[in-house]
């Protein structure tokens, strides 16, 4: 160890890793309880001077943490409404973090290779907002004023830059517990694929890493457990979560409804665990460099073991302290921390002095970065467009995608086997396009053929395009949103229909932050799944998406309606799409030019059978239900078929194209879907749908007991007249 010597080691974790990054840091000692270490240097003036540096330091990090915490309580007393646990309790490692560990640039929020932080906590934003300010991010104490009002950059929980906030600093979106940290699972999947995919021997872009801060209450739920199981098992050690320990949670405190060691469960699962005093910045540092330091393949779990609500004497320490309880007590409680009287939002000079100083050491790694980044650019030119592309979302137009993309043929089959064909092309036209499944890449057919899996050991490497996610659909959801906020590659995940739901909290997510690089590939999309029974037999689950705002849901009727869905969601730039597909084969529309079937089906619907006489009737179908239409319109010369596979990119279209396809003049209208009618009663007078759940028996049989045919439709369409 060299001029080092260990003294005492109490510690939880491996000795090792401390003592590699107190080197590599140049830390000298360590102070705190259970980090009790000390190590004794030879050179006695080179440690009275770092010794006094380092004081120095702890002592602006710990007025900064004060300060933050005066931040969060007057922002929360103004708004009469927030979570001041969080904020007052995590302040040091706020501290250590913006303060010290992180490597960022406030003048460039997405510079690619900074540090993410992700608060998946994310009641407790006001900690978020109030480091993001001291850091020098451009969110000016006036907003800080506006925490949670109309407009503000600062919503009551963090939300990812959108049409709607543009917050810099904001990595994801967070507020439902347990997605932040899953989250940051997909964050730290990204960077391994960005590390894999453009460093080189010569000169290394990528390199950073991921933090994540989450409470009890993330932990509790399930998908984060999903998630953390990944994590150690495709070995993310560039992933550090910080566990917000303080032993409460909102209703009661922690103990009342757990008493797991979660410290052994995390290093079960295969994690690196640390347990210290997450008030003792002292040993916050040093255990986040120990982390960082450490590239052991093990994801960091630090157990940071905090007081809730810390500094507000009447609260602390109690689940009244997590809300905005403690409001009454919010002068009081700053002065108690050594904030000046009658001052709000205050933020002393030392502190803004501190951070200057912060960013100009943050701005040389900066500065450096961009002379590699130039080298790399000039030494690969390719790649460097390659990755140009990715971050800007340069994509190939619509149009230019379908003339790439040969005709997919006459012949009967499976959207999902047709898909299978498609995503082929769709990976060569868009060169960070990755794909995923939970388990079932051999039914739903989204691998991407020579494109090598993802991922630590076996056969697979972190420049793979084939993700395996394990049966772990949540986590799955959690983990695209997180590759989809890192900003480079677009990922499609898979599973069978009625299984969504399973991920669902995370494409209601995906969503709202208007996340158009994740995608969706729905299999075995109806009751025509058939012996598997009413479980695996989804008749209400495509309604269920098609309500969600800003998720375009395509189900797409044939081959060429496949490519159309396909290509959709590589291109649209608004958010998420899912693509619902078929187990049964389906039978093309060969009478209409395979071009005319992609074109009607990128807006949503169009006229796949023209009436020959005057209009009297518009028959609508999506899926699997087209070809009855048609067959059930073969001798109605003024019956028009309209194949609908996206609604939502329909109600985009122009009035004058809705009124071309669906003409107000004609009011005869029935809809044919193998599921719930409800929402088809907004452009049908009648509807033949499935309003109940299935059973087993083959496909063939279950559809047409419950009317999934030309026939029946035929003698409903009779019974209009």
């Amino acid at each position: 160890l060299g001029s080092f010597t260990i003294i005492a080691d109490t510690m939880k974790f491996s000795m090792l890793a401390i003592v590699a990054a107190a080197m590599s840091a140049s830390v000298h000692g360590f102070a705190g309880t259970p980090l009790r270490t000390n190590f004794v240097v030879r050179s006695t003036s080179a440690l009275k001077m770092s010794t006094a540096v380092e004081t120095d330091k702890m002592a602006a990090l710990a007025t900064a943490a004060n300060e933050a915490r005066g931040l969060a309580m007057d922002s929360i007393a103004a708004a009469h409404s927030g979570h001041m646990g969080l904020p007052l309790g995590a302040a040091e490692i706020g501290a250590s973090l913006y303060g010290s560990q992180m490597q960022y640039n406030p003048t460039d929020p997405t510079w690619m290779n900074r540090d993410r932080f992700v608060l998946s906590a994310g009641h407790g934003s006001m900690f978020l907002y109030s480091w993001l300010n001291l850091a020098g991010f451009d969110i000016p104490i006036d907003e800080l004023k506006q925490f949670r009002q109309h407009h503000s950059m600062t919503p009551g929980h963090p939300e990812f830059p959108s049409s709607e906030h543009n917050t810099p600093g904001i990595e994801s979106t967070t507020g439902p517990l347990g997605q932040g940290v899953s989250n940051a699972v997909g964050l730290a999947a990204s960077e391994k694929m960005a590390e894999a995919r453009y460093n080189t021997d010569d000169h290394k872009i990528f390199g950073h890493h991921i933090f994540a801060l989450a409470g009890d209450g993330c932990f509790q739920e399930g998908v984060s457990a999903e998630a953390a199981c990944f994590a150690a098992h495709e070995k993310l050690d560039n992933l550090i979560v910080l566990y917000d320990a303080n032993e409460v949670t909102l209703d009661k405190m922690a103990e009342y409804t757990q008493s797991e060691d979660i410290l052994k469960r995390y290093e079960a699962y295969g994690w690196e665990v640390y347990d210290i005093d997450g008030h003792d910045l002292a040993v916050v540092e040093e255990t986040i460099a120990a982390a960082k330091a450490s590239d052991n393949g093990k994801p960091k779990f630090i157990k940071c073991n905090t007081i809730i609500g810390k500094g507000m004497e009447e609260t602390e320490g109690t689940n009244a302290a997590h809300g905005e309880a403690g409001v009454p007590y919010v002068d009081k409680a700053k002065k108690n921390i050594g904030l000046p009287e009658g001052e709000k939002w205050y933020v002393s000079e030392g502190t803004r002095d501190y951070f200057a100083e912060v960013q100009k050491k943050n701005k040389e790694i900066y500065d450096e970065w961009q002379e590699t980044y130039k080298a790399w650019s000039k030494a690969n030119p390719d790649l460097a467009k390659e990755l140009t592309d990715a971050i800007e979302d340069n994509v190939m137009s619509p149009e230019e995608m379908f003339k790439a993309i040969p005709e997919m043929g006459t012949e009967a089959e499976a959207t999902r086997v047709s898909g299978f064909k498609v995503i082929q092309d769709i990976a060569k036209l868009v060169p960070n396009y990755i794909s995923g499944s939970a388990d079932l890449h051999g039914s739903t057919r989204n691998y991407i053929n020579d494109g090598g899996n993802w991922g630590a050991g076996f056969d697979k490497s972190y420049a793979g395009k084939n993700l395996y996610f394990g049966i772990r659909e949540h986590a799955m959801g959690s983990i695209m949103n997180g590759i989809a906020y890192h900003g480079i590659f677009k990922i499609s995940g898979s599973t069978f229909l009625v299984f969504v739901d399973y991920l669902r909290a995370t494409v209601r997510v995906a969503a709202l932050s208007e996340l158009n690089r994740v995608s969706y590939i729905l299999t075995h999309d109806s009751i025509g799944v058939g012996e598997d029974g009413p479980t695996h037999q989804p008749v209400e689950t495509v309604s269920g998406l098609r309500v969600i705002p800003n998720l375009d849901v395509y189900r797409p009727a044939d081959a060429e309606e496949t490519v159309a869905a396909y290509v959709s969601s590589v291109t649209r730039k608004e958010g998420p799409t899912a693509l619902i597909l078929s187990r049964q084969n389906i039978e093309q529309n060969n009478d209409l030019p395979a071009m005319e079937r992609r074109e009607g089906a990128l807006k949503g619907a169009y006229i796949a059978k023209k009436e020959t006489e005057d209009l009297d009737l518009i028959i609508m179908a999506t899926g699997s239900e087209v070809p009855h239409a048609l067959k059930a319109a073969k001798d109605l010369p003024g019956a028009r078929v309209v194949s609908m596979p996206c609604f939502e990119a329909f109600e985009r279209q122009s009035d004058d194209y809705k009124e071309s396809v669906l003409p107000s003049s004609c009011t005869k209208r029935i809809a044919m879907e193998a599921g719930v009618t409800g929402l088809w009663y907004k452009y049908a007078s009648k509807v033949v749908g499935v309003d109940r759940f299935g059973f087993s028996a083959p496909g063939d049989t279950v559809m047409k007991e419950l009317g999934m045919t030309a026939e029946n439709l035929a003698a409903e369409i009779a019974s209009m007249d």
